[in-house]
């Protein structure tokens, strides 16, 4: 009885229907950008200082210029101006417009210094949750809890939608989840306060990766096995085209809410997949549905323009049932060379993860262009692509990896010495470190899953790309009390992660031309076949024509 990849191969394995599918999923890519690295300009913080009662009028009263006026009434540059103010009734009307404060200090000593309870000043035309909820000075923290409310969702919806997805169909949990992530996205754009505004920033990442991931799966399951690696590194490519949208909008509509509703709202436009998508045959066979699968296949077929043969009427699952092997967490640490696969593929997930969000919300935090940077930045990400497409299946998978991640912490450590009036020099090491972690972040993907036994493979897969989620609720925390300290610590840190994670690529095997393994024993003995292929030996043993008796 043939599988579906025996089917696809006569009906077309990336005809018309494929295709088609594939554009539509693809946009459900396009549409997660806003969603993790939105915080960029959701978040944005501009230059403030303390909101004082009569600066204003004085400043009026005198013709002073906004350099005057700050360098009579801010304490100073830095934390201390933006989250402090002189103690002064600037009402009164002894102050003179000529250093209005030198007669009040007594004997020269300091003016007193109080907190900005009267709000404060930002220096933005636009607005963010930073400039509406003041999540500044004391309460800055409560920016890096927005960005790890989300990541805390990532990590909850997609520890749990593979289960959700294999018990109840792939198209009713991509819908289900559509339909939250659009719902919870207008409510968070007309949130009224700040608890309630998280509170819809966490349920959206609990689906929206869910959601991207089920049209991961679907695209996948949709294709012949020749163009499965394909489709899904160009599914991560249509997430990149959505960071140049994303940078568009955001600068055409410079306040948070309505560039938090403009790009929720084309969610909503995908439930019309109900319709257009349906649902994955490989599913319905596993689930004993073979007549609703078959009517599927015609479906495929007809559009493809490929006829059916009637010999391919009868369908069995891809997989024969064979011995049941109960998967184990302690599967994944048991022997010495998983227990290696493990640690060090959750070490390189944590580390592109907190590369790639950290450079991004790093970038928000240099104080120029950020619309032109997060657009120069998303551009270097397509060469990546091409560049493991062409690499993987040439060089292998080991090399590359390893020298994507040195790279990315090599830009990183060159930005943190490079004098900021060499400014092409910068943006070159910005975008080097910005193509690294992508290459790298793109080929744990694909590396992961040849890494592990058949029975422990999706297990596997699952808890070491937690460490993503795990690496993104720490980013924020990371990047922005960093920068308080000193504005390059981070991009150190970043560094010491990202060749650390290159020289641990080093140590796995590599996979190139290697089948999927099947058992423990296939992987243990990854490296060691690795080792000794240039020491075999080759016998050649000429057959006797003549019996031995």
């Amino acid at each position: 009885m043939p599988t579906v990849d025996d089917i696809l191969e006569h009906i077309g394995e990336f005809n018309f229907f494929q295709k088609q599918t594939f554009f539509l999923l693809c946009l459900i890519s396009v549409a997660f950008t806003p969603i993790y690295v939105g915080i960029v300009f959701l978040g944005f913080t501009p230059d403030h200082r303390c909101r004082s009662p009569g600066v204003a009028e004085l400043s009026r009263r005198c013709g002073w210029s906004l350099a005057e006026e700050l360098n009579y009434t801010v304490p100073g540059p830095g934390p201390e101006g933006q989250c402090l103010r002189y103690a002064v009734d600037w009402n009164q009307s002894s102050l003179g417009c000529l250093d209005p404060l030198a007669g009040l200090a007594a004997n020269g000593s300091p003016l007193p210094l109080g907190p900005c309870d009267q709000g404060w000043v930002y220096d933005t035309p636009g607005s963010s949750i930073v400039t509406e909820f003041n999540l500044v000075c004391a309460d800055s923290w409560m920016l890096d809890l927005f960005q790890s409310a989300v990541n805390v969702g990532f990590f909850i919806g997609s520890m749990s939608i593979g289960y959700i997805a294999d018990r109840f169909g792939r198209k009713p949990c991509l819908l289900i989840t559509i339909l939250i992530n659009a719902s919870s996205g207008v409510l968070m754009a007309i949130a009224p306060n700040y608890t309630s505004m998280l509170i819809f920033r966490l349920i959206q990442g609990l689906v929206s990766k869910a959601g991207w991931l089920i049209g991961y799966i679907l695209i996948t399951e949709f294709v012949g096995l020749n163009y499965r690696r394909t489709v899904g590194i160009f599914y991560q490519v249509a997430f990149t085209v959505g960071l140049l949208v994303l940078a568009g909008v955001a600068y055409a509509l410079p306040h948070w809410r309505w560039l938090q509703f403009t790009v929720t709202l084309p969610n909503f436009c995908f439930l019309l997949y109900y319709w257009c998508v349906p649902e994955s045959p490989r599913w319905l066979i596993s689930q004993n549905k073979n007549a609703k699968a078959m009517k599927i296949i015609k479906h495929i077929a007809k559009k493809n323009g490929k006829p059916l043969p009637g010999s391919l009427q009868s369908l069995r699952p891809d997989e024969e049932a064979g011995e049941k092997l109960n998967p184990s967490f302690l599967d994944l640490v048991r022997t010495p060379q998983i227990r290696k696969h493990t640690l060090i593929l959750m070490y390189n997930w944590f580390t592109s993860s907190v590369l790639y969000q950290g450079l991004i919300m790093h970038m928000g935090l240099a104080g120029s262009n950020i619309y032109l940077d997060f657009f120069y930045s998303a551009l270097v990400e397509f060469p990546a692509a091409f560049i493991i497409i062409l690499t993987i299946d040439r060089i292998g998978r080991r090399y590359p990896w390893a020298m994507s991640n040195m790279v990315a912490g090599a830009a990183c450590l060159a930005s943190v010495f490079i004098p900021e009036d060499l400014f092409w020099l910068r943006v070159t090491a910005a975008c080097l470190g910005r193509m690294g972690i992508t290459v790298a972040y793109e080929m744990v993907c694909l590396v992961n899953a040849e890494l592990y036994p058949t029975f422990i493979r999706n297990l596997g897969v699952l808890v070491c790309s937690s460490m993503c989620d795990i690496g993104g609720i720490l980013t924020p925390f990371l990047v922005y009390r960093l920068t308080d300290i000193w504005h390059e610590l981070p991009l150190a840190v970043f560094a010491v992660v990202g060749l650390i994670a290159g020289g641990l690529v080093l140590l796995l095997p590599e996979t190139k031309g290697k089948t999927l393994p099947e058992t423990i024993e296939e992987v243990e003995n990854m490296q060691r076949s690795g080792k000794n292929k240039d020491k075999m030996i080759y016998i050649e043993v000429k057959k006797l024509d003549t019996p031995l008796n």
